[in-house]
């Protein structure tokens, strides 16, 4: 419930773009990358801040239907009103304004195509809107900026601008609302405003109110906007390798999404499954637990993992989750590799997660279930002496990302976790004894696990830091 000591906040996210820079008919927030759609992205940011009370979603026209089920598929609880936008940004925020009604709130204007967006800024944004009435997200140029004139053979420059008070605009945009309503009523009411130069919201502001400051809070490099092809393909890379995290559950909300709850731990015999297992059965789930050593089931081995999973199925009537944590470690030079090793390290570490994914993606479909993988820090640069384990890892973060968006529709969630060095019995195995303190728990490993599973996260990479 809302306080009534302070303002309703609204994320109004600004989706009425086409794409054609990119080279899309079609919106480019429908573009998927790294497992979910650029709109998914973004709404999973505001939907998901616990400083943002209600959303609302402006949609290119003719794609409202194609926004509302990823707002059905997605549970997103925030979104109010899914709207569709006009020929223009301008009429397009306009149309937002108009459908907020009289009552007065803080707005929060954030283009779709920004699915970078960091919830600190969205914090200080809020914060900043408690003591301004007119809010805008920037970083410094980092290059120079020139003014080009027209010369006898081309642009020459005219200027170059003191970089130092030069910054770069972002989103969102943030105003109270009778505030971004009054520039708008006075612009639309300018007849020499279409004929101006392209400006956003704040600049609205900045000429028809110009007694009101525009507060400017620190944006982030990441806060990308995806335009043109080649931002498509940074933003993947920058989702592959962000530090995502999960909601830190409290024991009732474990009890709560894991009591009666079947969860299949595929490596359950020692390290992160061993804890994953003991953890999951404290909260009241009904956990099975196969691996090599426990009762012979290899994963590499996929009518092995089709029977285990089946048995299971057969025993109590649902498979909620399947984790797999198996994975093996040899170190050592490609070139003086064994055929043996090479084969237990692909076998185990890659095709593994492939059988178990085959053979558990019918049960998830029926309960709407997660998949959780694991992969290695090594596995955004190939390093020497072990290049078939951080390859293998590499692979299980691709993999994650493709079944999420393969998966999407079912309703079956894909991610993997990410830890950083941890003191299990394969690490301790490949180099022996390493300083206290300087590694993870398998335990602590477990619990964000399942922080994980009971998220609506899907086709992330989720990162598990040491305390320092």
């Amino acid at each position: 419930m809302i306080a009534e000591s302070r303002l309703r906040r609204v994320g109004v996210v600004l989706a009425g773009g086409v794409g054609q820079r990119v080279g899309l008919n079609t919106p480019k927030q429908l573009l998927k990358i790294a497992g979910k759609t650029i709109l998914e992205h973004t709404l999973d940011v505001f939907d998901g801040h616990p400083e943002i009370d209600e959303v609302i979603v402006l949609m290119t026209p003719g794609f409202v239907p194609d926004a509302e089920e990823l707002v059905r598929r997605n549970g997103y609880t925030k979104v109010s009103r899914v709207l569709e936008g006009g020929a223009s940004r301008t009429e397009t925020t306009w149309r937002a304004l108009s459908a907020l009604g009289e009552r007065e709130c803080d707005v929060l204007l954030h283009d779709a195509v920004r699915p970078l967006i960091e919830p600190r800024v969205i914090s200080e944004c809020v914060a900043a809107l408690g003591r301004y009435e007119a809010v805008e997200v920037a970083i410094p140029s980092s290059d120079t900026i020139v003014v080009a004139a027209p010369g006898p053979r081309g642009e020459i420059i005219r200027d170059i601008p003191d970089r130092s008070r030069l910054r770069r605009g972002q989103t969102p945009q943030c105003f109270r609302l009778s505030v971004i309503r009054a520039a708008y009523e006075r612009a639309l009411a300018d007849p020499e405003f279409p004929s101006l130069p392209t400006t956003d919201d704040c600049g609205v502001v900045l000429r028809y109110l110009p007694d009101v400051p525009i507060y400017i809070v620190p944006g982030s490099e990441r806060n990308m906007k995806v335009t043109h092809p080649v931002d498509v393909y940074l933003a993947d890379k920058l989702f592959q390798l962000a530090e995502n995290t999960a909601p830190a559950l409290t024991d009732e909300q474990y009890r709560a999404g894991l009591e009666g709850r079947t969860l299949v731990v595929f490596g359950g015999s020692y390290g992160i499954g061993a804890d994953i297992v003991t953890l999951a059965r404290g909260y009241g789930a009904s956990v099975h637990s196969f691996s090599r050593s426990e009762n012979g089931v290899r994963v590499e081995d996929a009518a092995a993992v089709e029977d285990a999973l089946a048995r299971v199925y057969a025993a109590t009537g649902r498979i909620d989750h399947v984790v797999n944590t198996a994975g093996v470690l040899h170190m050592g030079r490609l070139g003086e590799a064994g055929q043996h090793t090479i084969e237990e390290t692909i076998g185990v570490n890659y095709l593994g997660p492939v059988n178990i994914a085959r053979a558990s993606v019918k049960y998830l479909m029926e309960t709407h279930g997660h998949l959780l993988l694991y992969t290695s820090s090594s596995y955004t640069r190939g390093r020497a002496d072990y290049s078939l384990y951080s390859s293998t890892k590499a692979a299980v973060v691709n993999l994650t990302q493709a079944l999420a968006d393969e998966w999407a529709c079912q309703g079956v969630r894909v991610n993997c976790v990410n830890p950083e060095r941890t003191a299990t019995p394969m690490r301790l195995r490949a180099f022996g004894d390493e300083p206290a303190g300087t590694l993870l728990s398998p335990a602590a490993v477990a619990r964000t696990s399942l922080d994980v599973l009971l998220s609506r996260l899907t086709g992330q990479v989720v990162d598990v830091r040491l305390s320092r």
